[in-house]
């Protein structure tokens, strides 16, 4: 019945360190080192060097993120854990979107990078180069074709960070500085700080505008993130590689940008000039000035490498990105899906390298979307800052105290850093933010249109099994229990303690006394029920470890008075018990509060010494029109976690449903087991003209029916005679639900 697969951690230090360096080092110190040198000169060393303490910055909020919550899915995963359901797809879907247009870059990098190589092979020996080599068309292909290589590598092993390319790109890198720094020891001194001279070109506003334009070369820390699902103790390993790769990267980059600003200027020109006269082939023209046509080599070398493993890097952590919105039904259900040889996510895989060849085909400006890319991802990062300062001050053990500062200070400096790049990068380039706000309003119409109710349920399972979950959301759920029968009192607290997740949630116990009529002064008989309610609930309270907050009140109406106290409170569940559903004054009252409420409303109608710990067998008739999918996913993850329970879907059709139907129900009431019940659910699609009566054959067997009623509002009833045909037929235990508006 499962589909679901969870990730096997193959990925070790070296491998996850792979990732990051894959990612980060090569393709966007080629990129960008002459964007870099033409705004601001020499001070592109400082630049770098400012992004490199804000990059390790952000790599501290992920390490801590990521150490916390090992899984796989990155800035989504973080934001799943401490945001709102819908908050986390927003930001999944922009780091999907960043990732695929990074793959996209280094894809169409790759293609550039090897035109480039076969033209020098053909100035080499003195041959004029075939005219199709300037068709701008073979770029895409050469592009296309590395994209659908490492495809099918991902498709048939899970894999790490391309060892052997990251082995040898900075390798060459070494050899390229090395050379670089032996011509900067035996060159004369004058010359060489001369070339430093002057060293911010364009002043102060240079330099911030180069930080902006090249943050996005040290991009790629974050996506061991992404597949924290996958590496072997992540705790000690995802920092370790985020801070690994990062040190990695900035101690090819420094040197480089130096050896670049000194000896690899020719003369007669500064390197701010050379930087815009030729911005994508500075590196090379430097390599040029002091290892010849070898350095030339040695620089196409490292570009076709470097746009590789970056491309790799990029790929395999969006795949993983999507497929973890996907486990959460934030996307179609069938993307998480894994193989059963080789357990690695294939759809997912699939879907994210048809987005890409789809933005290869149709760009133009990469340029632009290259801005947005970066913008996109100091949004994230901003964000990361945020997420790591929420959940450090909600956190729940002694850690909190020894690490308190650290938790505030480092992710404020951080995500002011991120927001301000971000802002600047979104002013100088307004198209990035027209791009970006298109892509965010696609996903926003897609959640709404078809991902929204799935998303929802599966996350309110989540909530209800793991009251960590709810803590880290800064959430404190209150649920108003209303008790005027003693004799409800045990039922009705056990439920309600299912319902209030433990230690974050609240019970609020309410007892209403009757308003004295004339002539009776104290009220006596209603101050004695009001006692012995009182007496009941706090002795079944007290034998569950509960500590409810008590509210008595005095009124005219006690169903007036439930919904006033409801909102006063704002309470998240109203529980509400009720003995007889063929009493129809009570039952209209009932409706009444119903349908006045803003509460999720939950109705027990319990048998006489029916006890919830007791309840073995939940059967949960399921009509399929949705609409209480959210709450009965709660109610269900909150008994589960009282205990082992057996729960059982049904779904009845007409008796001349056909073979399709029933089969096409079938795999419906199979999605929804996924979504909203505690794995092991069973699932039972009946045929039968008589519904309530095939349920009530069901319930015989089971100890507590859950049934979905409708919202009722003033001229609607909550109560129809399908409900009322089943509570009559049945003798176990009821609860109906109705969701919030």
């Amino acid at each position: 019945m499962n589909e679901r697969r969870e990730a096997q951690r193959t990925i070790g230090l070296f491998g996850a360190t792979g990732v990051g360096v894959g990612a980060i080092v090569g393709g966007g110190i080629l990129a960008l080192a002459g964007v870099a040198f033409a705004a601001t000169g020499p001070a592109a060393l400082l630049a770098f060097a400012l992004n490199g303490v804000i990059a390790l910055l952000t790599a501290w909020s992920f390490a801590r993120l990521a150490s916390r919550f090992p899984e796989s899915g990155g800035c989504y995963t973080f934001a799943k854990k401490v945001m709102s359901i819908e908050t986390a797809f927003v930001i999944g879907w922009i780091v999907w979107f960043a990732s695929i247009v990074a793959g996209v870059l280094y894809a169409f990098g790759f293609g550039a990078f090897l035109v480039l190589a076969i033209d020098g092979v053909y100035q080499a020996r003195s041959m004029a180069p075939p005219s199709w080599l300037a068709d701008h068309r073979l770029v895409t292909l050469f592009a296309a074709a590395a994209t659908a290589f490492y495809t099918v590598g991902l498709l048939r092993k899970a894999g790490g960070g391309g060892t052997l390319i990251n082995v040898g790109k900075v390798c060459v890198f070494g050899i390229l500085i090395a050379a670089g720094l032996w011509r900067l020891v035996g060159s004369p001194g004058a010359p060489i700080t001369e070339q430093l001279r002057p060293f911010f070109a364009n002043g102060a506003f240079g330099l911030v505008q180069a930080m902006g334009f090249t943050f996005i070369a040290l991009q790629g820390f974050d996506l061991i993130a992404a597949i924290g699902g996958e590496v072997k103790d992540p705790a000690r390993n995802i920092p370790r590689a985020m801070f690994g790769s990062l040190v990695i990267a900035l101690l090819i980059y420094i040197p480089l940008l130096l050896v670049v600003a000194t000896v690899g200027v020719p003369q007669g020109t500064t390197v701010a000039e050379l930087g815009a006269q030729r911005p994508e082939a500075i590196v090379a023209v430097a390599a040029q000035q002091f290892l010849g046509g070898f350095g030339f080599w040695l620089v196409i070398v490292a570009g076709i490498l470097s746009m590789l493993s970056a491309l790799q890097a990029n790929l395999l952590a969006a795949s993983r990105v999507v497929q973890s919105m996907a486990r959460d039904r934030t996307l179609p259900h069938w993307i998480e899906v894994t193989g059963q040889k080789r357990g690695t996510p294939h759809w997912a895989v699939l879907v994210t390298t048809a987005i890409v060849l789809l933005v290869l085909l149709s760009v133009k400006d990469m340029a632009t979307i290259g801005a947005a890319s970066s913008l996109i991802f100091l949004l994230t990062f901003a964000l990361a800052h945020g997420i790591a300062m929420l959940a450090g001050k909600r956190t729940s053990d002694g850690r909190r105290r020894r690490v308190a500062a650290a938790s505030l200070v480092t992710p404020i400096i951080g995500g002011i850093a991120c927001a301000a790049l971000a802002i600047f990068q979104g002013v100088s380039v307004p198209a990035a933010g027209l791009i970006t706000c298109a892509w965010l309003a696609v996903g926003g119409l897609l959640y709404l249109s078809f991902f929204a109710r799935r998303a929802q349920s599966v996350d309110a399972l989540s909530l209800a099994v793991d009251a960590e979950l709810v803590r880290l959301r800064g959430r404190s759920p209150l649920v108003l229990v209303p008790v005027a029968n003693p004799a409800n009192a045990e039922a009705m607290v056990a439920l309600a303690d299912a319902l209030a997740p433990p230690i974050v949630g609240r019970v609020l116990l309410l007892t209403t006394m009757l308003q004295p009529q004339e002539g009776d002064e104290v009220g006596a008989a209603s101050l004695a029920n009001a006692q012995s309610v009182l007496r009941e609930t706090l002795t079944a309270s007290f034998a569950r470890r509960l500590r409810p907050e008590l509210l008595t009140t005095v009124s005219a109406s006690p169903w007036e008075e439930i919904v006033r106290v409801a909102r006063t409170h704002r309470c998240e569940s109203l529980l509400l018990g009720l003995s007889d559903l063929t009493n129809e004054t009570v039952r209209a009252r009932l409706e009444g509060v119903v349908g006045d409420v803003a509460s999720d409303v939950v109705i027990l109608r319990a048998p006489h010494g029916w006890r919830l710990h007791d309840v073995k067998r939940v059967l949960v008739p399921v009509a399929g029109r949705g609409g209480h999918d959210a709450l009965r996913a709660r109610l269900l993850g909150s008994i589960h976690r009282l205990g082992a329970r057996e729960v059982t879907l049904l779904r009845v059709l007409p008796a001349s449903a056909t073979d399709r139907e029933f089969a096409q129900a079938r795999q419906a009431l199979a999605r929804t087991a996924r979504d909203e019940a505690p794995r092991g659910c069973q699932i039972i699609v009946d045929r039968s003209d008589d519904a309530a009566g095939a349920i009530a054959g069901h319930a015989a067997q089971s100890d507590l029916v859950v049934l979905g009623i409708r919202r009722a509002g003033k001229q609607r009833k909550a109560f129809g005679d399908f409900a009322i045909s089943i509570a009559d037929r049945t003798s176990c235990g009821i609860v109906m639900i109705s969701c919030r508006d």
